[in-house]
């Protein structure tokens, strides 16, 4: 949507102009500044977008007229460059408004460099810019217009769509032999992460897309629902068709061994054959519209799939086979409470009693969610050269400054290609290392489409709407792959330069190898500004970030442990989340150790190992709370007041693990010892064992507990043994 809208207003844009007579000069200082005023806007209220664009215009008249004045003054003009930058990157620090008025500040300024103004056009292209801004403010509003409702729907769309992609990798995991599980158990890890992509991705825009706060807690927990339970279902059936339970890491780690085949699944067997019909009629139930829900069939197919939550008409096979079963029904089960959010009351005529105790537990869930929920906002911020907008504004304007220095020596006429790559190797990065791999990924995207750059301008010559036209489609395809692949993004970018060339009548080869130049040229003074510039260490980034997740599972799973032990309700869906996030930002921090170019591998697989085993431990955390939340509603769990002293191990090595990562303290030791499961034996004869908890949160705990431990010995941290010793463990 961002490409066809921004593909839109520059079509737009050109449709205007050209009858008006404007020269190609025009033309292309047009389509830049429509660009940068439809991309840089990420405000979500149309109000908010409205006032946004208003103001950008008056920043880009601005910029072009200070750009035009001082293009004959070098000195004077550079140095109102990196103010400008410095300005651009700093007002960063004042929310989506100030970034967008400092993109549009710094883009439009460029245009001015690019297309030569002078004071004598300067009228011409203060017309132009007008005429970019009403073009991409009619395409935001009127022809392609985004509104945060609209937005959340096709989320919401594409979390099914995703759901049912994972379903349909689990069938092929329970029917893979042994020579395609791998590859089998390779999809189902990566369909696993796009789901909970699509999970952050609504999460991020419930506040705006929803008619009030209890509709976005509602929609908040069905989403964690579904996520939660199709995740273990995944889980399940790797266990069922292994010769023992499957370890929740095996979903996280790439390339991590799979566990010992076993008969429980026999490719011929009825009760196979069973479960593979099931997990169809899952996915298919995940895909069918809410209207259909009425007919006969598909209402027989919902109540068969949620009686398995109730024992009915479970297949005489292993526990492990009947757990896959159980885990359909709470897949199902959160299908139907997804839907209940979204589209409110359904038929009931054809409910059986299964059915209707799924219902009457999502009402009183609903119910309580609807007491409302707690705002707690994080009031530190840092200050100073600490703040990170300050540090990386004064990164970017020293790196611009080597930027201009070296760039006036490879051309006097084109030095602002080195000063764009400075600037973009800072956008959204925050360590040396990360400028780093973007710097290289930006380098290699722009030698490659300097390659298909001067083909295509050998083959459009002077055909003026034809080189447009690919612009326009570069320009989609630069937005389309700029979540997937940067270096991709980057081919597109330089690609449609040598078309924008060719337009201007000033494409050569020597210009397009002058572009490669001045690239690494600015991707190098980036990277000497980060690494000598008020540094931010990636090891320094990345353990902060490491200790923020660390904080964040302690406190969901103190919480959940807390709630299930008969304590009182919290938000625990709402830390969960906090949690997420905080580690997808790690994940992120972690490319620069993880990259395929980084010379240190065995560091590369123990960062990739602590990744994995946080994604494991994220995820048991999740399931807790999720569980926790089914209090006091729940028929099957119920809390249990030893919960508490089994959950207290792992609050203690949780913080152990912070205290070596926060301050480096050599004196916490790591807790182990039996089970939890065993902490949590009953005294008294004749009481069942685990007599009010479930079995499926005691797993939880155990996996928790199993993934802290892991986590202890690749930080050194030293781990007490059941006798009372401590070994020291070392680095994996």
């Amino acid at each position: 949507m961002a490409g066809l809208r921004t593909v839109g207003a520059i079509a737009l844009t050109l449709a205007v102009l050209a009858p008006l007579g404007a020269s190609k000069s025009h033309l292309v200082a047009g389509s830049i500044t429509a660009m940068a005023a439809t991309f840089a806007i990420k405000e979500k209220q149309w109000r908010q977008q409205a006032v946004t664009l208003a103001l950008g215009l008056v920043v880009a008249l601005a910029a072009m007229s200070l750009g035009a004045l001082l293009s004959t003054h070098v000195v004077a003009g550079d140095l109102f460059f990196l103010a400008l930058i410095f300005a651009a990157v700093y007002s960063r620090r004042f929310g989506d408004r100030g970034t967008a008025l400092g993109l549009i500040g710094f883009q439009v300024y460029f245009v001015s460099l690019f297309v030569r103004a002078g004071v004598s056009g300067l009228p011409g292209l203060c017309g132009t810019l007008v005429v970019a801004f009403v073009c991409s403010t009619l395409v935001r509003f009127v022809l392609v217009p985004e509104t945060p409702e609209r937005v959340l729907r096709r989320l919401r769309s594409a979390f099914r769509a995703r759901l049912a992609q994972l379903v349909a990798a689990q069938i092929e995991l329970l029917d893979a032999g042994p020579d395609r599980v791998e590859k089998a158990l390779e999809e189902v890890r990566r369909h696993t992460a796009r789901l909970h992509e699509s999970a952050m991705m609504i999460q991020g825009r419930l506040e705006e897309g929803t008619r009030d706060s209890a509709t976005a807690a509602h929609v908040q927990r069905r989403i964690a629902d579904a996520e939660i339970a199709a995740e273990r279902l995944g889980v399940l059936i790797l266990t069922a068709r292994s010769a023992e339970r499957a370890d929740t890491l095996t979903l996280h780690l790439p390339h991590a061994p799979v566990p010992a085949a076993s008969d429980r699944l026999r490719a011929q067997d009825d009760t196979t054959a069973t479960l593979r019909r099931d997990l169809e009629a899952l996915r298919l139930l995940v895909l069918r519209p809410v209207a259909e829900d009425r007919r006969t069939a598909v209402a027989h197919v919902r109540n068969r799939l949620l009686g398995y939550r109730d024992e009915d008409n479970l297949p005489r096979a292993s526990a492990a086979v009947q757990d896959v079963f159980r885990g359909i029904g709470e897949t199902a089960r959160s299908v139907l409470g997804l839907r209940l959010a979204i589209d409110g009351p359904q038929d009931e005529s054809d409910d059986t009693p299964s059915t209707t105790r799924s219902r009457e537990e999502l009402d009183a869930e609903d119910v309580a969610i609807a007491r409302g929920k707690e705002d707690e906002g994080d009031t530190q911020d840092r200050t100073g050269w600490k703040r990170p907008t300050t540090r990386t504004a004064v990164q970017v304007s020293v790196g611009s400054a080597l930027a201009i220095v070296g760039g006036e020596f490879l051309s006097s006429q084109r030095w602002y290609w080195a000063v764009l790559t400075c600037w973009v190797v800072f956008l959204n990065t925050a360590s040396t290392g990360e400028i780093l791999v973007k710097g290289y990924r930006r380098l290699l995207g722009t030698v490659l489409g300097v390659v298909a750059g001067a083909l295509l301008a050998s083959l459009v010559g002077s055909h003026t709407w034809t080189a447009f036209g690919l612009v326009l489609l570069f320009i989609f395809a630069m937005f389309f792959t700029a979540p997937l692949s940067y270096a991709l993004m980057s081919f597109f970018v330089t690609a449609m330069l040598g078309l924008l060339y060719t337009l201007l009548n000033t494409y050569s080869t020597g210009v397009l190898v002058l572009r490669i130049e001045e690239t690494a040229l600015g991707a190098a003074c980036g990277v000497i500004a980060a690494a000598l510039v008020l540094p931010v260490n990636t090891d320094r980034r990345t353990d902060e970030l490491l200790a923020t997740v660390l904080n964040r599972l302690g406190e969901v799973t103190g919480a959940a442990v807390d709630q299930l032990s008969g304590g009182p309700a919290t938000e625990l869906l709402d830390k969960a989340r906090d949690l997420d996030t905080a580690l997808d930002d790690l994940r992120s921090s972690t490319q620069p150790l993880t990259h395929p170019i980084t010379p240190l591998r065995a560091r590369r697989e123990t960062v990739r190992y602590l990744v994995a085993l946080l994604e494991t431990c994220a995820y048991h955390a999740r399931s807790l709370a999720a569980t926790a939340e089914l209090l006091p509603y729940s028929k099957t769990v119920a809390a249990d007041p030893r919960l508490k002293g089994a959950g207290r191990r792992i609050a203690h090595n949780i913080d152990v693990l912070v205290a070596r990562v926060e301050h480096d303290d050599p004196e916490g030791v790591a807790e182990t010892g039996p089970s939890l499961a065993s902490m949590l034996e009953s005294d008294r004869p004749g009481l069942p064992r685990h007599d009010r908890v479930t079995d499926r949160v005691l797993r939880h705990l155990q996996r928790l507990d199993e993934g802290v431990i892991g986590l202890a010995r690749p930080l050194g941290v030293p781990v007490s043994t059941p006798a009372g010793t401590a070994s020291r463990g070392s680095a994996a």
